[in-house]
């Protein structure tokens, strides 16, 4: 009797357990894209990332204005163009969100050797754009003859841009490989400076020191933290710094050369006003009639033609002159909370290659963001870098934007997942022993 009971039971559990879910096939498409959740992004990012690039479209326009009416006859040119880059951009990082980041390593080339996946390839197509700007490029975009640009396909585009974003993905993906090797001077000092040398090499001869100074700090920053070792890590460091200090002392002692000029704008920048600091000066010049709360959105007047690259390098001037420091300060505000945020992501992320990249992401935009308002204010000398988000450029845009959406991600997947825990199965009822149903009997 016992044993017909239990077989009933054991078909009724089966009959009331749930059918299990057909696995579906995936195609092609979401084997590249993946299937994360976009409800785990980090939403703060998201927001931070949104504001700053609104606020930058309308300052840029604003700034931009004045200088697009006097060269095109047409005052809204260029921000017609930074709207659809942005446009670009935002596609870009709606895509470069949903894809998996582990593809950049995961995913090889067809018809390639086993170690040739996208990030390889990535660092090795860019130092070659990075070799033909030099040979077929051109000064587009305004860069005083510096050859920056090159036409493929009718686009004009800067390879420097991407070689930031390459640099990244291609070290963070050595680093994960390398693991504890990275403690080693060889591997951890050794490998990475030789690589960086390669792009600094190449951005040099573009006469791109901006461009040398972004780089190698994005590269510093992540072998410092992808385990180089630190006693070795600070006397190099220290050696680099000194040997870039006298390389600087000697340049100064050369009369007008391009660092004893800048130099001296920087110590005097009203030594010159009509000649080598008209720029810096009318930086700061917009930047002190701002007052508190500035002459509001449109009403600049250092951008009718006295501050030069307003839409560029020097668009911040323009945002303190029209709102002020309170609008001056909400911009840097929003800026410090989206680097936060990305060494957030960092620090939270599960595997070594996010982290790493999220650490190269978030150092590009801060130390650019730093460095740009360094330069606009006159605490450095005149360098020529952009401010992301605001400054004038389809290129720079474009890839911010991939970044940024490579970074939410990364934001989403740094949760682990659950465990899968094994089924309880349904408690069977113990069978009354023969003497408790005995005495039962007697009672009755």
């Amino acid at each position: 009797m016992a044993s017909s009971e239990k077989k009933k039971k054991k078909k009724q559990q089966q009959q009331n357990a749930a059918p299990e879910k057909p696995r579906r096939r995936k195609g092609i498409l979401t084997t590249f894209v993946g299937g994360g959740r976009t409800s785990d992004i980090s939403l703060s990012f998201f927001a931070y990332v949104m504001i700053l690039l609104v606020v930058g479209l309308i300052m840029m326009t604003s700034a931009s204005y004045a200088w697009a009416y006097n060269e095109f006859h047409d005052g809204m040119h260029y921000a017609k163009s930074q709207g659809k880059n942005a446009v670009i951009g935002v596609i870009a990082m709606l895509f470069f969100m949903k894809m998996d980041y582990h593809n950049l390593k995961k995913i090889r080339l067809p018809g390639s050797s086993k170690t040739l996946n996208i990030a390889s390839f990535f660092f090795v197509a860019v130092g070659a754009l990075l070799i033909a700007v030099l040979m077929i490029g051109n000064d587009e975009g305004g860069s005083m003859g510096a050859k920056r640009w090159i036409t493929i396909a009718g686009i004009d585009f800067q390879p420097s841009e991407l070689a930031k974003l390459s640099l990244i993905i291609f070290f963070a993906y050595c680093m994960e490989r390398d693991g504890n090797k990275m403690n080693t001077l060889k591997i951890g000092i050794g490998k990475y400076s030789l690589l960086l040398g390669v792009y600094v090499l190449l951005i040099g001869l573009e006469k791109h020191i901006s461009g040398i100074m972004l780089i190698s700090a994005v590269a510093v920053a992540m072998i410092f933290c992808g385990g180089a070792n630190r006693r070795q890590f600070i006397v190099l460091a220290i050696l680099v710094l000194a040997l870039a200090a006298a390389f600087i002392m000697w340049q100064a002692n050369i009369p007008g050369s391009y660092v004893a000029v800048r130099i001296k704008s920087w110590q005097d920048p009203f030594s010159d006003v009509l000649n080598d600091t008209w720029q810096t000066a009318n930086s700061l010049i917009a930047i002190g009639s701002g007052g508190l709360f500035g002459l509001g959105l449109g009403n600049s007047r250092q951008k009718y033609l006295y501050l030069p690259e307003t839409k560029n390098d020097f668009v911040f001037p323009i945002v303190c002159e029209e709102t002020g420091f309170v609008g001056a300060l909400a911009v840097i505000i929003v800026f410090f909370l989206l680097v936060v945020e990305g060494y957030s992501i960092a620090a939270r992320c599960k595997d070594r290659f996010g982290s790493l990249i999220a650490v190269g992401i978030t150092t590009q935009i801060g130390i650019q963001t730093v460095l740009n308002l360094a330069v606009v204010s006159n605490l450095i000398p005149n360098t020529g870098i952009s401010l992301p988000f605001f400054s004038y450029g389809g290129t720079a845009l474009i890839m911010q934007l991939v970044e940024m959406g490579i970074m939410l991600n990364i934001s989403q997947q740094r949760y682990e997942p659950a465990p899968p825990q094994p089924k309880k199965k349904a408690p069977v009822p113990e069978e009354p022993e023969l003497d408790d149903y005995y005495t039962e009997l007697k009672n009755a």
